[in-house]
């Protein structure tokens, strides 16, 4: 469009009045708290929102997961723990082929209380990580509407020459002077 001269611009009707966009920085954070991923796709940064639907899918699943584990091994350590001999949901872990007289019940205790502290571990990380997903996109967001117009000029310069370093103690010294120009 802008290889046209404005004479056919006119006649085709083309106007010369497009209105750039410029996105507000506290929209951008309110539209990101609202729904993670959304004020990513209000400064037209679509790649981004993958990346942020991956992270807390991702860590979604994480959490899930290890709220699943952390649920199995916390009824096999209540259940071992208890004196209930109807209660045996720690053998699942273990193949049919093995009996219970034949395992140790303080190492298995041991083992199941640091598998269930384990996970519970997990579980709580993933949630946290989701927390600091959200946060960030929401800081994403406000940087990246508050530097949309921030002019990156492609005229970069770096100069260095020689230079004669002054000292009042004896001669002066040579060095080199660097100089970058932006």
């Amino acid at each position: 469009m802008a290889l046209l001269p404005d004479s056919i611009k006119e006649t085709v009707g083309i106007s010369r009045n497009v209105r750039e966009f410029n996105p507000d920085p506290m929209r951008a954070v309110w539209m990101s708290a609202l729904f993670p991923g959304l004020g990513q796709v209000y400064n037209r940064r679509y790649w981004k929102l993958p990346l942020v639907a991956a992270g807390f899918m991702g860590l979604g699943y994480g959490a899930s997961w290890n709220n699943s584990m952390l649920k199995d091994y916390t009824r096999a350590y209540g259940d071992i723990m208890d004196n209930d001999p109807n209660t045996k949901s720690y053998m699942d872990f273990f193949p049919a082929t093995v009996k219970e007289e034949d395992l140790d019940k303080t190492w298995l205790t041991n083992i199941l209380k640091s598998r269930k502290d384990f996970y519970r571990r997990n579980r709580d990380l993933c949630i946290i990580s989701m927390v600091g997903v959200y946060l960030l996109a929401i800081v994403d967001a406000y940087v990246d509407a508050s530097l949309a117009h921030f002019d990156i000029s492609p005229d970069l310069s770096m100069e260095v020459a020689p230079a004669v370093i002054p000292d009042t103690r004896t001669r002066p010294g040579l060095g080199l002077q660097w100089a970058l120009r932006f």
